[in-house]
């Protein structure tokens, strides 16, 4: 009974807390489409999606330009942080990342591949090969953590994926310059950015999120579980090897879509999945996946649009990539992280 109480009382705040980050949210979302070169007050934006614009200049760049960029941001933030809190529930790992254990880096090598090499220019042509490098990249990066005696720890995953990180993109750097066109593609893409997107590569990729987005959520309930131990989780009937599987397709999908459209945005799916825990311990709601893994995936679009927007107002007329600023922030967060790790895990 004491239990059932206790269940009953987190539901609430956990609603709440997602409330509160929807509307924070849905603020930056405003805010997105009021500032830029261009500066529109929020008044004029409203009357605008209303369909009451105050002149022609303002409707296009609402309509074309700003509202396509919101939405992509929503959508590719939330595949990373999604895909951030899943790989670190999975792996029981607080450094995992899809930036940091090479899982962007193998998409983004993959795309550059096909560009460079192959000569396919459409999004929906080399979204395959993203997920393609995505998934042979987390594979790789999972066996070479788990070289040694020791088996796989967490320092030993997360420098697995900074070498492999490396090496890709030292691989992509190569095809990049032998390709006028492929480099003149990947230097504005490869520090990652919202920018010169439109809604038609939105609707695209957006099949491929929703679907890794519905795995990711499906595995909750049993990563609640794979937190107490594979053996634990054995011994509750589950079925730890297929969890892994599920776990691995939606990472796959949520990354590989992220990365094709916007490049490799790296930190958000470390960053946001430990904003998360520290919020969910503050309201009292605990560890679980069943909040943490939708919390993520409200809280990870907030960073990356209000990276967005800051290099908007940074730099202005012209902008700062939203992927160096969400870098900046990130680069500290994982030395902070990795030196609580204690190195002496090696």
């Amino acid at each position: 009974m004491g239990t059932s109480v206790v269940r009953a009382a987190k539901g609430p705040r956990a609603v709440l807390l997602l409330a509160f980050s929807g509307a924070a949210l849905l603020a930056l979302c405003a805010l997105s489409m009021a500032f830029g070169a261009l500066n529109v007050p929020l008044g004029q934006v409203w009357h605008t999606l209303l369909g009451d614009p105050p002149s022609a200049r303002i409707d296009t760049v609402i309509w074309n330009v700003r509202l396509p960029r919101t939405l992509l941001g929503l959508a590719t933030g939330a595949a990373l942080g999604l895909s951030g809190a899943l790989m670190q529930a999975l792996t029981r790992n607080p450094l995992a990342d899809p930036g940091i254990l090479g899982v962007s880096a193998g998409a983004a090598f993959a795309v550059v591949l096909s560009v460079g090499v192959i000569g396919i220019s459409s999004v929906y042509g080399y979204i395959w090969f993203a997920f393609a490098g995505a998934a042979a990249a987390s594979i790789l990066v999972y066996v070479l953590g788990g070289l040694g005696r020791s088996g796989t720890t967490p320092v030993k995953l997360a420098l697995a994926g900074v070498a492999m990180t490396s090496l890709l993109f030292s691989l992509t750097s190569a095809i990049a310059l032998t390709d006028p066109d492929a480099l003149n593609r990947y230097r504005f893409w490869s520090a990652g950015s919202l920018a010169n997107q439109n809604e038609e590569v939105l609707l695209r990729v957006l099949p491929f999120l929703a679907v890794g987005a519905v795995l990711a959520l499906a595995c909750a309930p049993s990563l609640n579980s794979l937190a107490l131990g594979d053996d634990v989780a054995k011994s509750l009937g589950l079925r730890v090897g297929l969890i892994r599987v599920q776990g691995v397709i939606a990472v796959t999908l949520l990354t590989g879509g992220a990365v094709a459209v916007i490049g490799p945005v790296v930190f958000v799916g470390l960053v946001v999945p430990h904003i998360a825990r520290v919020l969910t311990q503050y309201a009292g709601i605990g560890p679980d996946q069943r909040w943490l893994l939708p919390l993520s995936a409200v809280l990870a679009p907030c960073l990356l649009l209000a990276a967005d927007i800051a290099g908007r107002l940074l730099a202005s007329p012209t902008e700062i990539q939203a992927g160096v600023l969400v870098a900046f922030i990130g680069g500290p967060f994982f030395i902070a992280m990795v030196r609580r790790r204690r190195l002496a895990e090696l």
